[in-house]
């Protein structure tokens, strides 16, 4: 016997959970996706196994954070545009405001010598997630030759010859779609059908009449995209009238927005784009400080790309002589325009994605752009390497002895033990204290 269909979540309980799920998102997408699935599928059933992976396929084709584009879409299938932007600021503003916080009190007491003690050991457990991120990335994209190719050409531009990760990511993008529309006819389309006894049970399933004939899909884009544009330039404008410094406010936010439409793979694959321009072109901050950053990130709820927050704090704070209020704004501008994207993306695109299903060609192109970010992540591994030990003069002093010690201890961890990120981060800090009081004894 058919299943009665589940009626309309109430707006209450929706917006309860997207509350909670911004303060509990600890653990990086992985974890992030699972809770999603956890209660929209299974415990609520609110959208369907197939409804749920279709919009979690879309959202890993997206440059940007792809749990907080999979809150929007699944909050814009259950119930609309409006109430889609509140589940997608809902989940970012509490890392918002903690990172906020942490930027602070690291600008305030991050060079007394407790705290740097501490961190001595975070930076090592931060280059080991890396790697993790790096392995991970690697068995699944380099599946050929071909692939191989691309990351190994990929770490040589950007490491050797400073090429721009957006040029490349462009590039890339143009020879996997004409590679993929040669190779069109090896292509298999396989479509997982889920039967009706396994679909009518949920609000939204396979079977669910999708509303929006093309002429009101090319009208809703044009509404979305017209909004963005508007809400786009309205720090701009503020700018204009109320700053006298307006060259680094546009540098900062034509920056995050170029960064924004070009993180493909996630925060680790940015970082290596920004490090190469905030770090070395701007100034901004230093590369230690680009690992102070990550490790903060790392212990804050919603997704890990906040961390490009943190430089725009720094940024704002040493472009205007450590001046606190300045770090604020230019960290607030920063998570604008680095999440702002993700709305448009997904309320701009969920429409065209309902209305042409797994489209293999798109699918095929995106394998390029994986390979092409396990030779950024390569690339970044390598920096925070040679930045953890400054090896332009090898010595092998106690300190760097238990930092190589403790960065072989968090591989395996994270590899082999599975550990929680925050445990780790956690466990690392409590080791810095230690380090701090007996490293006089040692050294």
């Amino acid at each position: 016997m058919e299943k009665e269909i589940r009626a309309k979540p109430s707006t209450k309980d929706a917006l309860l959970f997207w509350l909670k799920l911004g303060f509990i998102s600890f653990g990086g997408p992985a974890g992030q996706i699972a809770i999603v699935h956890e209660y929209l599928v299974e415990n609520k059933k609110w959208i369907s196994p197939s409804r749920y992976l279709h919009a979690l396929n879309y959202c890993m084709l997206l440059p940007g954070p792809e749990a907080l584009q999979l809150v929007i879409y699944t909050a814009w299938l259950l119930f609309g545009t409006w109430m889609a932007i509140i589940a997608g600021l809902l989940f970012i503003i509490p890392s918002i405001i903690l990172l906020l916080v942490l930027s602070f009190l690291y600008c305030q007491y991050g060079h007394l010598p407790l705290v740097a003690s501490m961190l001595l050991f975070v930076k090592p457990a931060v280059v080991a997630m890396v790697i993790g991120a790096l392995i991970k990335i690697g068995k699944k994209s380099l599946t050929s030759a071909t692939y191989i190719a691309i990351t190994i050409i990929s770490f040589v531009l950007i490491y050797f010859f400073k090429i721009d990760f957006a040029l490349l990511v462009i590039v890339t993008l143009v020879l996997g779609a004409l590679y993929s529309w040669q190779n069109r006819k090896q292509m298999s389309d396989t479509k997982n059908a889920k039967s009706d006894t396994t679909e009518s049970e949920y609000f939204i399933h396979q079977h669910s009449a999708f509303h929006y004939e093309w002429k009101n899909v090319w009208q809703h884009i044009a509404k979305i995209s017209s909004g963005f544009i508007f809400i786009c330039f309205l720090p701009i404008g503020v700018i204009y009238f109320f700053s006298s410094h307006q060259s680094f406010w546009y540098t900062l936010s034509g920056f995050f927005t170029k960064a924004a439409f070009v993180t493909f793979g996630g925060a680790y694959a940015v970082l290596p784009y920004v490090g190469q321009v905030a770090v070395e072109k701007y100034n901004w901050l230093t590369h230690a400080q680009m690992m102070d950053g990550l490790a903060l990130g790392e212990t804050t709820p919603g997704p890990l790309i906040i961390v490009l927050q943190f430089v725009g704090y720094m940024a704002g704070y040493n472009a205007f002589h450590q001046n606190i209020f300045a770090g604020i704004i230019a960290a607030l501008l920063t998570s604008f325009y680095t999440f702002v994207p993700s709305f448009f993306m997904v309320l701009a695109g969920g429409p065209v994605i309902e209305k042409t299903k797994d489209n293999p060609l798109v699918k095929n192109t995106l394998k390029f752009v994986n390979a092409l970010v396990v030779g950024v992540l390569a690339n970044l591994c390598l920096s925070l390497i040679l930045n953890l030990w400054n090896l332009k003069s090898i010595h092998f002093s106690a300190q760097a002895i238990f930092t190589l010690l403790w960065l072989l201890v968090s591989i395996l961890v994270f590899q082999k033990l599975k550990m929680n990120v925050i445990k780790w981060i956690a466990l690392s800090l409590i080791c810095g204290v230690v380090w701090f009081f007996i490293a006089p004894f040692i050294n």
